[in-house]
């Protein structure tokens, strides 16, 4: 297990509780809008924190933190994830995994043994164009498909959720997007924002107004949609 990263304290990053985020490294994606670019493609030239370092860091820290989020990169990649989530489960933290659904073994298997509080999964477009987003040539949709349906199915809390690029993603998208996703809890849209760590520089966010006419197309079909990120 290597860990590249520990965000020490975020209000963010797990609804609900003051948490602790989990860095791992690699990815099987590679959407040029990607903020953590380094982890993604080249998590090797980053430097490591020992599994014992994080978990000891935890341990002190349980009288200020009630959840540890772990994402990535994705973390599903990752060898020894579920032990990681069992030592921190064992600490009395809540559990919460960023994924890109495209393990859906690895997902079905932590859902279905109950070492997580709350999964929140990327949709990265509407099936259509899924790989132009997630930067490949070709990507098994099913696979997400058969997350998603994972997901919807289980006991624990959930999201999915979408970074809005304007270069990708429109009425048409959004509204595949829904259809894909429909009876879910919750979407959220999260406005893209240029930073020094992205894949492809220069692609553009929407402002409020349009990430609001985005959401409309969606909330016919999911039961609470809303924005995030959005000034």
């Amino acid at each position: 297990m290597r860990i590249y990263g520990l965000n020490k304290t975020t209000l963010l990053d797990y609804p609900g509780h003051v948490a602790a985020t989990v860095f791992l490294g690699g990815c099987n994606f590679r959407c040029p809008f990607c903020h953590n670019g380094d982890l993604a493609l080249c998590p090797e030239g980053q430097p490591v924190l020992a599994q014992g370092e994080v978990l000891e860091f935890l341990k002190k820290r349980k009288q200020v933190l009630s959840g540890v989020c772990i994402t990535g990169g994705e973390p599903t990649l990752s060898d020894g994830l579920e032990d990681l989530i069992k030592r921190i489960k064992d600490m009395g933290y809540m559990v919460k995994l960023d994924t890109n659904g495209y393990e859906p073994g690895i997902v079905r298997r932590l859902v279905t043994e109950g070492i997580l509080d709350y999964i929140a999964m990327d949709i990265k477009n509407c099936m259509e164009r899924y790989g132009e987003t997630a930067g490949l040539s070709y990507v098994d949709v099913e696979r997400v498909r058969e997350s998603i349906k994972v997901i919807k199915e289980s006991a624990i809390e959930y999201e999915f959720r979408t970074t809005i690029v304007r270069e990708l993603h429109g009425k048409a998208e959004l509204e595949a997007v829904g259809r894909e996703i429909e009876g879910a809890k919750a979407y959220f849209l999260q406005s893209y924002r240029e930073s020094a760590g992205v894949i492809t520089p220069g692609f553009h966010g929407y402002d409020r107004r349009g990430m609001e006419r985005l959401a409309g197309y969606v909330r016919p079909y999911v039961e609470r949609v809303e924005l995030r990120g959005v000034e």
